[in-house]
């Protein structure tokens, strides 16, 4: 017996500092961020009335983003201390590492660390840099997260409620910090009170978007106020084709390719933005609606010639790059489409291997075309597919007004002698390209030979 009382209670007292301790901390974070977060916007609002004096316009800091994912995880299990220090102890320092391992989660998949209060942790895909595929990423962090808590069977108080909404939103954007806007935030944020716990509860917007990768049930209806209802689905895990584990929480390899067939729209924007920017103008025939061409022929016969979702994201990927080279040179450009090739496929996640194979193609595009595997030969006929089709005449005449453009002297006549000599030399490498193309090849010489003076 103590002043304080009994052992039982001394522990019992202690127990309750040590969480209350714990919940002023947690104030005393929250305090912090709202003061950096209102310190942010100060900036933000300062910066947002200075002139750009090069570009003639005031800059702002707010941004809005059309696909955007929030997750809300709800962490059970910080108001359940039990009566012993030594066990007080030990279930904060659990919570602290499973925050730690969350925070570790969302960097990885390049997620967007909203807030982190008490017992909630939020995070966000598809910001700052927009993609297609932030629906799907998050939801694999959301059973990544699950995982980890799940994993912590010496102590099964633990358990999580994740909430997950893809929407637009508006982004008050200051240096690493975001703080979001919108009906998006609303909707996410109410999702979690609604699953049971270790379950993932997304919206239909986000189930859209998933429901090719991830298994889905249907839950319930969310009433939205003067909204109409949302639907509600449980995910319950990967697809069974793309998993690598029994719980069907780790993706296998086929997951990650189909993954990387929906970001190469992602990456198609960002270089064909690349090329209507800084191409030059005189480029009237290598230019963005060249490339486009050529990734679709690519696309077509890559299909007619039998090859897998794999290769097919290889060769298309090569077909987006072949002519990148074209913004640093005209000369040799084959070579520094594979330098900017290098340089940027890192930052979408292929590997390098892949980056080499992916080179490799490229220069297959080099004349004269010299493709040594299925997949040069279907890119060198795709590059030169114009040859054998109906609008062979004005996608030709593009060409010479760009060689015109660099050599004055080039006659049309000495041109279409050229071009004769080029269509009767040249050969489509793939069954499909010569069953499609070889009869209107004869044709286009029979045409030229006409205008030859």
């Amino acid at each position: 017996m103590t002043k304080f009382g009994t052992k039982q209670q001394l522990l019992k007292r202690i127990a309750s500092l040590v969480s209350e301790n714990n919940l002023l901390k947690e104030k005393n974070r929250t305090l912090i961020e709202k003061i950096e977060g209102l310190t942010n916007k100060l900036e933000i609002a300062e910066n947002s009335t200075k002139y750009n004096n090069k570009n003639k316009q005031y800059v702002y800091q707010q941004r809005r983003f059309d696909v955007v994912t929030i997750m809300y995880v709800k962490i059970h299990g910080i108001s359940r201390v039990t009566t012993t220090l030594d066990d007080a102890t030990k279930h904060m320092d659990k919570f602290d590492e499973f925050v730690f391992h969350f925070q570790k989660i969302a960097k990885k998949h390049q997620l967007v660390k909203l807030h982190s209060i008490g017992d909630y942790f939020v995070c966000a895909g598809g910001i700052p840099e927009k993609n297609m595929i932030n629906p799907i990423i998050v939801t694999l962090a959301a059973f990544e997260m699950l995982s980890v808590v799940e994993s912590c069977t010496q102590n099964p108080v633990w358990s999580l409620n994740i909430g997950i909404h893809t929407g637009s939103v508006t982004a008050l954007v200051g240096g690493s910090n975001y703080d979001l806007k919108g009906d998006t935030m609303n909707k996410a944020s109410r999702i979690i009170s609604v699953g049971s716990e270790n379950t993932v509860v997304i919206s239909e917007t986000t189930y859209e978007l998933i429901k090719e990768m991830f298994d889905c049930k249907y839950l319930s209806d969310l009433p939205v106020k003067y909204h109409e209802k949302t639907e509600l689905f449980t995910v319950t895990g990967l697809k069974e084709k793309f998993a690598a584990d029994e719980k069907r929480y780790i993706p296998n390899k086929a997951f990650k390719i189909q993954l990387m067939l929906i970001q190469f729209n992602d990456l198609q924007e960002f270089i064909l933005n690349k090329l209507e920017n800084e191409l030059p103008k005189h480029l009237y025939y290598h230019n963005v609606k060249h490339t486009v061409d050529v990734v679709t022929q690519c696309e077509l016969i890559g299909w007619a010639e039998g090859l897998d979702d794999y290769q097919l994201l290889i060769l298309k990927t090569a077909a987006l790059f072949h002519d990148t080279g074209h913004t640093v040179s005209y000369a040799s450009h084959e070579e520094r489409s594979v330098d900017i090739a290098r340089e940027i496929l890192p930052k979408y996640k292929y590997k390098p291997e892949e980056i080499d194979e992916i080179c490799c193609i490229i220069m297959a595009t080099k004349m004269p075309p010299k493709p040594y595997n299925l997949l040069e030969a279907i890119i060198c006929d795709s590059d030169l597919d114009y040859l054998g089709r109906t609008d062979f005449v004005p996608v030709s005449n593009t060409l010479y007004t760009e060689l015109k453009a660099q050599n004055t002297s080039l006659t049309l006549n000495d041109w279409n002698k050229l071009q004769i000599k080029f269509i009767s030399s040249h050969q489509y490498f793939t069954k499909t390209g010569r069953n499609l193309r070889n009869v209107k090849k004869q044709e286009q010489i029979e045409r030229i030979q006409q205008l030859i003076e």
